[in-house]
């Protein structure tokens, strides 16, 4: 694109500087970076304009004052780029001057985030910019890995007629869509389940992009069933995640006939599947206790709570007879709730709060307390949510989907807005990615705390930390006690009127605070900042700086090895992903631009597999015997070489999966097979999970739907 518009020159005329701008704005559009009209000048004869200057956005040095109260973050970096303009005396318009070297990457693939490009061309560009994020993240994901066949692991002997209730037509829509899912991208990954009367029963798909998204964030998982529980046109469940820049992920969706144990089994044991078999080490849901007993049985070792939104929602109907005391209720079953420190303390207050309202015989109560482990915050002191437990729908994840679904969406409308919703994700992620890149976010303190995690965290978890370390200074402590293992303090918080207890352990570098913030949002709070700060520690705990909530989130490896070279690690990254993006650029135009990246990534990975390789075995800090690169086309090596590496474990993943020529074959056998036995189970597809939707559907031909098998489960194939 940098070549599609001739650059400014001496001879270059233009009718107004209105024009010239626009002309200069063109070529920063192709060249990859934002614009501004720095100045102008007008005639004080004639008033009009004679003299005008355009700029990178990034020309010239931040100016603020030191008391400044909200600082905004600022792009300029002391960039010299800008064209000069002046009004002859023709009337036309002539490039005076003009500096094109930039002191930053020039990023054309982002250019339409910077404010001066987003009106340029919406139509024609937005939907087909989105479509190519789609595609191009879609190509990334790894392929799956292989597994057996499931069989049949346990079946309800009532549920023989129960089927997934859709309108006519919607069957072969929903398929026809999952094919052409699949067609696009072959990772596309869906199963179905058939009911002992061939009938469509439950259906799951999650496409590429949740798939990898989940290998890096599947820490914590929300399991939504808000859609079927709230009697929607179409019985959604949602697996969401959330991603480094506090934005939720989809890690698949599924339709379901009900909500029976058995159905849940199936459906998490199919998601397992999906996902390679790797277990979250938790797993929020609604208070459903045939869902806690699926994840119980597929996968014991993961830690099933409760989304706290969920159990506060339900009290004004399950408790309808208490609607006159609700405010009172509330204020006493809060205090139980999130003022509890102790497990004793908590068993106290939930046995006033019973007799004072006369709950004692509530079944919906008692079994609030028979599964106090699971959602209660002083039992799960242990857990980090990482933001997707709230009080609240609104301030949770998955009410970013309620803009998309409704009561009255039919399934038809659901799967045309499919692609969309995909899209957005897409496009929302690629411009956080954009500003981390691009912007650097201002400091508001002298904390030590606030510049070490500047350089660290992404910008909207910087953010919220930066609230905490500012609320610190309404924070005062008064120390309880101290042994040989831990000092006590309570700190009382004046922003919230409340005190907080906190635990300081300076030998094993361990806090913690009464409020949980850590626990539930995933990094410190105030109260423990501020402790950290008067016993002398001015640095935050690396175990206490999750690698998810940072730049470097997506690297393979862990950046909490020594916590002193986070920052540079972290900089060092967020450098060659950018290079990364230009190298795919110049490399892709031609073969012969291929060849030579690909030669280059080969040896720069090697030499930095060398380099790393001896510092490891030296055991010196990482970083300290690092060849320091400052070159752009050594740095454009060594990122070249990441990128060459990441092509070819795809390369290697997909040479596992079977090729189309086998699937075709599979796909005849399956035919055969169909017509023999008259169920159109495919007997060839362990190795390619994706193709697993039903032979037959309720009210269709059967031999529309040839080559595809339903999905069962077997007790042997359970996830250890």
């Amino acid at each position: 694109m940098a070549h599609s518009i001739m650059e400014p020159r001496d001879d270059m005329e233009f009718e107004s500087h209105e024009a010239a701008y626009s002309f200069y704005k063109e070529y920063a559009r192709c060249m990859g970076f934002g614009t501004a009209k720095l100045s102008s000048r007008r005639s004080r004869a004639s008033k009009e304009f004679i003299d005008a200057k355009f700029s990178c956005i990034r020309y010239g040095n931040k100016q603020q004052s030191d008391d400044a109260i909200n600082p905004r973050p600022s792009p300029k970096i002391g960039c010299k780029a800008s064209m000069h303009v002046k009004r002859g005396k023709n009337g036309k318009w002539f490039v005076y001057s003009f500096v094109k070297e930039h002191n930053h990457e020039l990023l054309p693939a982002q250019v339409h985030f910077f404010r001066s490009h987003r009106d340029a061309d919406p139509v024609k560009s937005d939907r087909l910019r989105k479509r190519k994020n789609l595609a191009l993240v879609s190509k990334l994901c790894n392929a799956y890995q292989s597994f057996d066949s499931l069989e049949n692991y346990m079946r309800n002997p009532h549920d023989k007629g129960r089927r997934l209730v859709l309108e006519t037509g919607d069957a072969q829509m929903l398929l026809e869509h999952l094919m052409q899912m699949q067609e696009e991208n072959p990772q596309f990954f869906y199963a179905v389940d058939l009911n002992e009367e061939h009938r469509l029963r439950n259906v799951f798909w999650v496409d590429a992009k949740g798939m990898e998204d989940y290998a890096k964030f599947g820490d914590v998982v929300c399991i939504d069933t808000t859609c079927y529980a709230n009697k929607y046109k179409i019985p959604l469940v949602l697996f969401v995640g959330v991603n480094r820049h506090v934005q939720p992920t989809l890690f698949g969706c599924a339709l379901i006939a009900d909500d029976t144990v058995f159905t849940f089994v199936w459906l998490i044991q199919t998601w397992f599947v999906a996902m390679g078999e790797r277990a979250p080490q938790v797993i929020l849901s609604d208070q459903n206790n045939a869902l806690k007993a699926a994840v119980a049985e597929i996968s014991p070792g993961t830690r099933h709570c409760f989304c706290l939104w969920h159990i506060l929602d339900k009290i004004p109907r399950q408790l309808e007879y208490l609607s006159l005391w609700h405010d009172a209720f509330m204020v006493k079953f809060n205090k139980c709730i999130f003022r509890s420190w102790t497990e004793a303390e908590f068993e106290k207050r939930w046995r006033k709060l019973l007799d004072r309202f006369n709950l004692r015989e509530v079944e919906w109560v008692q079994l609030l307390y028979h599964n106090r482990m699971h959602w209660v915050p002083t039992f799960i002191r242990d857990i980090s949510f990482v933001g997707l437990s709230t009080t609240s729908r609104a301030e949770s994840v998955n009410s970013w989907f309620d803009k998309y679904v409704h009561e009255e969406t039919s399934l038809r409308e659901f799967i045309e807005k499919y692609k969309v919703i995909l899209e957005d994700r897409y496009e929302e992620e690629a411009k956080a990615d954009f500003d981390a890149w691009h912007e650097t976010p201002e400091l508001k303190s002298p904390s030590p705390f606030e510049k070490q995690m500047s350089l660290v965290y992404t910008h909207e978890i910087f953010k919220k930390f930066q609230v905490e370390v500012l609320g610190a200074a309404a924070c005062h402590l008064k120390k309880e006690n101290e042994d040989e293992r831990a000092a006590t303090y309570v700190v009382k918080d004046f922003e919230e009127n409340q005190n907080y207890l906190v635990e300081w352990s300076e030998s094993k570098s361990s806090i913690y605070c009464s409020c949980r913030s850590f626990e539930y949002k995933g990094y410190l709070c105030r109260h423990a900042i501020v402790v950290l700060q008067m016993s002398g520690c001015f640095s935050i705990p690396s175990r206490y700086i999750l690698q998810r909530w940072t730049n470097a989130a997506l690297s393979r490896h862990a950046i909490g090895e020594k916590l002193e070279e986070v920052p540079s690690k972290v900089r060092r990254y967020n450098d060659l992903c950018r290079r990364a993006i230009i190298l795919g650029q110049e490399g892709s135009i031609s073969q012969e631009s291929y060849n030579i990246a690909l030669h280059a990534i080969k040896e720069a990975m090697k030499q930095c597999a060398n380099v790393n390789n001896l510092v490891e075995s030296e055991t010196q800090p990482i970083g300290l015997s690092v060849v320091t690169v400052s070159e752009p086309d050594e740095v454009n090596q060594s990122q070249e070489q990441s990128k060459n590496q990441a092509a070819d474990s795809r390369a290697s993943t997909r040479s596992k999966a079977p090729r189309k020529s086998d699937l075709g074959k599979e796909k005849a056998a399956s035919e055969n097979h169909s017509g023999k036995n008259g169920k159109g189970l495919s007997e060839g597809r362990s190795e390619n999970t994706h193709n697993m939707v039903p032979t037959i559907f309720h009210n269709l031909a059967p031999a529309q739907f040839h080559g595809v098998a339903s999905m069962h489960l077997h007790e042997n194939q359970l996830p250890q």
